[in-house]
């Protein structure tokens, strides 16, 4: 029998707005990050992601970039602070009742998401999903984040590069699995081309338009927790 695989984009599917602009948005507030550099830089790479222009390297780079000069123990205490005060608000209960519906149902779970994996494991672990497919940071031998990537970006075609080696390393494969992704943008495409069940979760307009054209499935999660 195929195993049940559901697999969840983070940033405008399960959230209510995208976790690496939000991350800037927070340190901006905190004097962690300088805003007459970072404000703007971070409003435009945001829209460039939205109309899918942007390249990986330079989307995963900047977002990744935050963290450089201090280690994960160091980040730890503004990050949590960051998933209680920002993240977890942002999660709506439809999202959330989503995510049980296919839990209940016995479905190997997986976020799989564009964004770091030190800002998003909380995430992950907030929302009870086991499994975290993510971008990953560099880190330096004294365990400072360098602020370069590190591997294959979890972003476009990454997404299935990196979905496939992970499957295998489980002894499983793609086309075992009775597949679904959730996810509401043109940048995820490639991946929901591959599984077997895709599915447009608040998708933007163009991802919209071919959704109708193939006849996906559509979705709206966008009401905030209480």
């Amino acid at each position: 029998m195929p195993r049940p695989l559901a697999l969840f984009d983070l940033d405008h599917t399960l959230l209510d707005g995208d976790s690496d602009v939000l991350w800037c948005d927070f340190l901006l507030q905190r004097g962690v990050l300088d805003r007459a550099v970072f404000e703007p830089r971070n409003r435009r790479m945001d829209r460039e992601y939205r109309a899918g222009t942007v390249s990986v390297q330079a989307f995963c780079e900047f977002y990744v970039g935050t963290l450089a000069g201090r280690t994960a123990a160091q980040w730890d205490p503004l990050r949590r602070e960051f998933l209680h005060s920002v993240i977890a608000p942002r999660i709506g209960e439809a999202a959330r009742a989503l995510i049980a519906r296919h839990r209940g149902a016995g479905d190997l779970l997986v976020l799989t998401t564009a964004t770091n994996r030190h800002i998003t494991e909380l995430t992950a672990a907030h929302l009870d999903l086991p499994h975290l497919i993510a971008t990953e940071c560099e880190t330096a031998a004294d365990g400072r984040f360098t602020g370069r990537v590190a591997g294959t970006l979890n972003m476009r075609e990454g997404k299935v590069t990196r979905l496939h080696e992970w499957l295998a390393a489980r002894g499983l494969a793609l086309a075992d699995c009775d597949s679904t992704f959730y996810s509401d943008s043109i940048n995820d495409l490639p991946l929901l081309q591959t599984v077997r069940r895709p599915v447009a979760v608040n998708p933007d307009e163009r991802l919209a338009a071919i959704a109708a054209e193939r006849g996906w499935p559509v979705l709206n999660l966008r009401e905030r927790a209480g």
